[in-house]
């Protein structure tokens, strides 16, 4: 059997292929990263790196040019500063939607792509690695366990029945992720996870917050702010 995983170059999606590597071995997975107008490339240049580390195949693909009617401050293409708040403030201004981070079906389009490829490589599997914070008050709703098991059906269906999607982490917190990743000895300090793209994480973007508080959690400190201190 052959995976195919996800791979954005942050601390959830490289404990996926962690996992996936241990699963089937470096030679049977395929590492996918996405470039959708990213307002950096720290991301890309991570999800390099630790594909490098685990000796899998690489794959690239932009899907810039779908995002760029968005305003998500995320893009390139937004005006919009990104929040420097927790997502628990920020969705305390949302009334129920997604935050201002969310990219318009992200990963519905990412999953969708990774199918056709996963699909043409000869995988049966394809790792994705959405967590139950991400989806907690609807902040990224397309990380949530309804929407995983509506495109696992979708993509075993449209697949003929011969590919699935795996979501080793879609019931379980950010720090529940650190915890497996560790005992997996994932190397976090190769991650990136800020949605600035600066020398050093911003340390005030919700995703900056939720990484360390993970790592906190764990009564570990995360790498990343062990080499600002080198």
């Amino acid at each position: 059997m052959k995976a195919m995983v996800l791979l954005s170059g942050g601390l959830d999606s490289t404990t996926c292929l962690a996992k996936a590597v241990n699963e089937y071995g470096a030679e049977n997975v395929i590492a996918l990263s996405i470039l959708y107008g990213q307002k950096h490339k720290k991301e890309i240049e991570a999800s390099d790196n630790v594909a490098k580390y685990y000796k899998t195949e690489h794959i690239t693909l932009d899907l810039t040019e779908i995002f760029k009617f968005s305003d998500c401050s995320l893009l390139s293409s937004s005006d919009e500063e990104i929040p420097t708040e927790s997502y628990g403030d920020q969705l305390k201004k949302t009334n129920g939607k997604p935050v201002s981070t969310y990219v318009p079906f992200r990963n519905g389009l990412f999953l969708s792509s990774a199918a056709a490829l996963a699909l043409s490589k000869g995988c049966s599997e394809i790792y994705y690695g959405a967590h139950a914070d991400d989806s907690a008050g609807n902040a990224y709703p397309d990380c949530s366990p309804a929407f995983a098991e509506a495109m696992n059906e979708a993509v075993y269906q449209g697949s003929g029945f011969q590919l699935k999607l795996v979501t080793p982490f879609v019931g379980l917190t950010k720090a529940e992720v650190v915890k497996a990743g560790t005992e997996l000895n994932v190397p976090y300090e190769l991650t990136w996870s800020c949605y600035n793209g600066g020398d050093k994480p911003c340390h005030i973007c919700g995703t900056c917050r939720d990484r360390e508080e993970a790592f906190r959690k764990n009564n570990l400190t995360d790498p990343l702010l062990l080499k600002e201190d080198l």
